[in-house]
């Protein structure tokens, strides 16, 4: 979809506090706005969409207990070499 918008104003912005029991996403991005409308589509009671912008993007509610960010650390040189050689001696068995 054609937005006029530069990729750099295509945001995903999520908001939530301590008091309330839901957070607000709203994004741009396209896989994510699919992954939450069949959420909000499966779990109605959990999350729901609550504005389209008509420029792209997408503003839903969201139990905030159904969001989670997930960091993870590099990997070392050492790991990179096991999953390499790790590919490369069960790909011949496909």
């Amino acid at each position: 979809m054609k937005t006029g918008l530069k990729k750099k104003q295509k945001v995903t912005e999520v908001y939530f506090n301590a008091a309330d029991a839901t957070a607000e996403v709203y994004t741009h991005d396209t896989e994510l706005k699919k992954r939450l409308s069949a959420y909000a589509a499966k779990y109605p009671g959990l999350c729901q969409q609550t504005d389209n912008d008509e420029q792209g993007g997408l503003r839903f509610e969201i139990d905030k207990h159904r969001i989670s960010i997930r960091l993870t650390a590099p990997y070392s040189q050492e790991r990179r070499d096991a999953a390499s050689r790790f590919a490369r001696e069960h790909s011949k068995l496909i």
